[in-house]
């Protein structure tokens, strides 16, 4: 797997009459996670779409390593090894899990492989990915990612419609990703869950962020997490 790091450069990205989100400077490495966190409407599913290609970023640079990538299409961007999970479950609901998963498991031995890793999707292979519960659907699709073995993959609030306990189940499973090589950059709306398993953080408030560094430091002090949110003092 490369090892080029994903670095934003002064990213901001607009709708309508002027950015959502702005001056976002930032790296992720294959192997690590990070947290993109803050409140709702803050811009954090308008950057994770400007890094995956949906909605073009009206300033600054997206690169990988030292290739420029932010001119290139979603597809092409997908075949430099960036997979994005978009917000909601994207199964193929009338395709059973096994086909679900065949998208990207190209050997019965990847297959093999990823189901080793989501024993519980093995009992439901043969069930269609529609009858499955929103938790299940959701390890469907990172399983899916599992199995492509993407260098960077962007969640986009992979929680939603979930209760906090099944999220819970699948952040092991992140975890798992990471450990592998890929780069994880996780949107999340659970940010005490969110930052559990993540090695760095950005809390974006208003557009900005408010801070950027270690998890560590973010979680020991819980007014800098505050006003972080509330879009105060900046530490990044």
């Amino acid at each position: 797997m490369n090892a080029n790091p994903l670095i934003l450069e002064d990213v901001a990205v607009s709708r309508g009459a002027g950015p959502v989100i702005s001056g976002v400077r930032f790296a992720l490495h294959p192997g690590r996670i990070v947290a993109l966190v803050g409140p709702n409407g803050a811009g954090k599913t308008s950057l994770i779409e400007s890094i995956s290609g949906v909605t073009p970023n009206s300033a600054g640079r997206i690169m990988l390593g030292e290739t420029r990538i932010d001119r290139l299409t979603r597809v092409e961007r997908a075949r430099t090894g960036i997979s994005h999970i978009e917000q909601g479950r994207a199964v193929f609901p009338s395709l059973t899990v096994r086909e679900n998963l065949s998208l990207t498991a190209r050997t019965p031995q990847e297959l093999k492989e990823t189901l080793a890793h989501f024993p519980e999707l093995e009992k439901r292979i043969d069930s269609a990915a529609g009858l499955l519960s929103g938790g299940e659907q959701q390890m469907v699709v990172l399983a899916r990612a599992f199995a492509a073995q993407p260098q960077f993959l962007l969640i986009d609030e992979m929680s939603l419609g979930l209760a906090p306990v099944v999220f819970m189940r699948l952040l092991p499973i992140v975890s798992k990703l990471a450990e592998a090589g890929t780069g994880v950059l996780l949107v999340e709306q659970f940010t005490e869950l969110a930052l559990g398993i993540a090695d760095e953080a950005l809390v974006v408030a208003s557009g900005t962020v408010n801070y950027q560094g270690t998890v560590e430091a973010l979680r020991s002090d819980p007014d800098l997490l505050h006003r972080a949110y509330l879009g105060g003092d900046r530490a990044v």
